[in-house]
């Protein structure tokens, strides 16, 4: 075997390097923000009414041009696990509670789209936040109001 320098293999061969894979939430959830923040005017879907769907087929919604599909278009989210653009996996892989995924995804809160920019600043607000705290800061911000947030919680 003859070793050769990076520089000279790339003349012949197509060489990428690997990007790190992210461990943690905070790092999967300024990841997204960040890929967001590329384009602060795009213009994403929001998932349908998620409240309204039965617990145990929530974890399957998804939407054709969700924050969520775009997500799983980007290969560092991809190569760290995350394997594809629906609630419950997002809810997985970003260590989101239903409430914070509901928060951030849902049409009811969002309307029928949401802008990347936003989107981002929600994202990176979740990030620095300890799992669990969403519920206590929703009631203390009104949040709790929501429709159809009795099914979540209940």
């Amino acid at each position: 075997m003859e070793h050769q320098p990076l520089r000279h293999i790339r003349d012949i061969a197509d060489v990428e390097t690997v990007p790190p894979l992210l461990e943690g939430r905070r790092a999967r959830l300024e990841r997204l923000a960040e890929i967001l923040e590329r384009d602060p005017g795009r213009s994403f879907t929001t998932l349908e009414e998620i409240e309204f769907v039965p617990r145990r087929m929530r974890g399957g919604i998804r939407a054709d041009n969700s924050p969520l599909t775009f997500a799983y278009a980007d290969p560092v989210l991809r190569a760290s696990g995350l394997g594809n653009d629906t609630f419950g996996e997002a809810r997985r892989f970003f260590e989101l509670s239903t409430g914070e995924a509901h928060h951030l995804l849902c049409s009811c809160v969002n309307g029928r789209t949401v802008k990347a920019g936003p989107t981002a600043k929600r994202l990176r607000r979740l990030a620095t936040r300890r799992p669990g705290l969403w519920l206590a800061y929703g009631c203390a911000a009104g949040f709790v109001a929501l429709p159809g947030a009795m099914y979540l919680f209940g």
